[in-house]
């Protein structure tokens, strides 16, 4: 299973995953591909000037049972503690 979630980009850029995978919301693509497939989809997208930001979700036999990987403008941050791979949310810092 493959989930790519896609943040400020153009329809031509969803165009080209959806002939890969299927886009039940809008940035939201969900398939079952390949480990290549999987690569050259993310080396496309985080090639591409028009993208803000990507996530990257798949399978994997490790002890979450899946991987991640981030990049771009997403509000997000992914990190690592002690083998586990969590997501992050930054604070905006409040003015009091």
């Amino acid at each position: 299973m493959l989930v790519m979630i896609l943040e400020k980009t153009t329809a031509a850029v969803r165009g080209e995953l959806a002939r890969w995978l299927i886009e039940p919301r809008c940035g939201v693509f969900v398939g079952h591909v390949s480990a290549r497939v999987r690569d050259a989809l993310w080396e496309k997208c985080t090639k591409d000037e028009r993208i803000g930001g990507v996530v990257q979700i798949w399978d994997s036999n490790c002890e979450q049972h899946f991987r991640m990987r981030i990049t771009g403008d997403t509000s997000r941050i992914l990190v690592e503690e002690e083998g586990l791979q969590l997501i992050k949310m930054p604070c905006k810092n409040r003015k009091s």
